[in-house]
């Protein structure tokens, strides 16, 4: 190919074009009106050997492990953002979105596949698991600066990132299936259970080591915490397969463990997760993109067969799953929609799609196409109107307000002492209040203020306005005292004077 004529250095440089078309296309993804996940993919596409003919790419295997590595990290991330409190109101109903749901949406569109594919029906039942459940990457993408209300952004980043193993178990379960001819469906049963038991419980134990390793590790660089981080979310991964748990969900829950925990360097943690997020995925859909070769993909064989797959998808078999997995649960007729709609499918039904090429298994190829297409549909249709379908549905909220600014510490640790972030709003009890009133703890001092995008130096004098960005430095000792304060709500200091006042009435 042209790479390989010219050499090492040829595919540093385009490694290099490849990562700044991927922070561009990141950019200008949303006023275009498509996702960046498809973006990448085409990306992909258009180097490939169909394309330009940059470079040739079919190693199922290869695509396979690096799809796993990345969603590990991605998965990562997307715990690390999730707020507990946010999550617990809606843990049940996510967790029967991503258990039945996606048991239901498998087989439903696994009996569309009958009627597409000469095929048997573990086959068909395969087919049906590898875009079974919703993509963590391509959800956690889309709600990302979106003001979709925070029930419904809770409940479709909660699903997406537990259904996952749900998807893999099935796919998994049935390629095993199809190749020992002697094996029962029903033992698959007891594997269930103890993939999702492991990943829960290593995954909660790994996630409290490693916030106490964090925590308790003096490093000489700041720069070390992060890849820290990282390490355990591998290990994590690692270790749970070892034991044939469900690694996806382990890492899952360890971020969710280490992202609701007080850590040091915590923004520190968060950003370069963040970033390393990002590249996962822009490395990953180039990648995958790589591996789709348009000449097989675009026929019309592939296209009405991923057609007709994604409307039952998208019309019956995830609406169905849906309301069915959410029977009896607080949820209205239009939050029922909403989530139906929602349902993207991304990278991981296109990574579990390359297990049937890697194992061998007949109409590996076609499935892998179709699933593709099925993927580039979802995200073209669902992906793209999910703003606008939830402003159809009245379910937006607050516009999401993230600070274009931040203040770097280098080797705090080593003072025993944390700078702490706080967005102030109407509730907020320091509201309205000059800074020398406010009896903030001895050793906390407010170091800056960011108003309307503009710093404000900080004296006794200072009044605090609701959607202050408040940036205090102070004792590891007295943090909690601190968060206490300035989290209180202005009736919770308000209430005992509203007492007085009654009595003396």
């Amino acid at each position: 190919m042209f790479l390989e004529a010219l050499g090492n250095d040829a595919f540093v440089l385009v490694a290099a074009l490849l990562l700044i078309s991927g922070v561009l296309v990141a950019k200008f993804s949303n006023r275009l009106g498509l996702p960046a996940l498809v973006l990448f993919i085409l990306v992909g596409m258009l180097i490939g050997s169909d394309g330009l003919g940059l470079i040739y790419f079919d190693n199922a295997g290869a695509a396979q492990l690096i799809g796993i590595l990345a969603l590990v990290i991605i998965l990562f991330e997307g715990g690390l953002q999730t707020k507990w409190s946010t999550v617990r109101s809606v843990a049940v109903p996510s967790l029967s979105l991503a258990t039945l749901g996606v048991l239901l949406t498998s087989a439903i569109v696994g009996l569309a596949a009958m009627l597409v594919f000469d095929i048997t029906w573990f086959e068909a039942f395969l087919f049906g698991a590898i875009v079974g459940s919703t993509d963590a990457a391509a959800v956690f993408a889309a709600l990302k600066e979106r003001n979709i209300k925070a029930k419904m952004g809770a409940t479709l980043e909660a699903e997406s990132g537990t259904n996952d193993p749900m998807a893999v178990f099935l796919t998994l379960g049935f390629i095993e299936l199809i190749l020992a001819e002697d094996m029962s469906i029903f033992m698959l049963i007891p594997t269930f259970f103890w993939q999702m038991g492991i990943g829960l419980g290593l995954g909660f134990m790994i996630g409290k080591l490693a916030s106490y390793s964090i925590n308790r590790i003096n490093l000489e660089s700041s720069g070390l915490y992060p890849i820290f981080s990282v390490a355990f979310a591998l290990l994590t991964y690692s270790v749970t397969a070892f034991v044939d748990g469900s690694g996806f969900l382990a890492v899952y829950v360890a971020a969710l463990v280490i992202g609701n925990s007080e850590l040091t360097y915590r923004y520190s943690i968060f950003q370069f997760n963040e970033g390393f997020a990002w590249m996962a995925q822009i490395l990953m859909f180039i990648i995958l993109g790589l591996l789709a070769f348009p000449g097989q993909l675009f026929t019309p064989n592939v296209m009405a067969a991923g057609l007709f797959l994604s409307f039952v998808l998208m019309f019956v078999a995830r609406p169905f799953a849906v309301f069915l997995s959410t029977l009896g649960m607080k949820y209205t007729l239009k939050e029922k929609t909403f989530i139906s709609w929602a349902g993207l499918r991304g990278a991981v039904p296109i990574v579990l799609a390359t297990f049937p090429v890697v194992a061998g298994l007949e109409n590996s190829q076609l499935f892998f196409n179709v699933v593709f297409f099925i993927v580039l549909t979802s995200a073209l249709v669902q992906g793209s109107t999910i703003s606008y379908v939830a402003k159809k549905l009245k379910l937006t909220g607050p516009k999401k307000d993230t600070p274009h600014h931040s203040i770097e510490l280098i080797s705090i640790g080593k003072a025993n002492a944390e700078m702490v972030q706080f967005k102030t709003n109407e509730e907020t009890a320091i509201v309205g209040r000059k800074l020398h009133e406010i009896p903030f703890p001895k050793k906390a001092t407010i170091s800056a203020i960011v108003r309307d995008e503009t710093l404000i130096t900080p004296y006794g004098e200072t009044e605090i306005q609701a959607g202050d960005f408040l940036y205090i430095l102070v004792s590891r000792k007295e943090k909690d005292a601190l968060k206490k304060l300035i989290e209180k709500k202005k009736w919770v200091m308000e209430k005992p004077k509203d007492k007085g006042k009654d009595k003396s009435k």
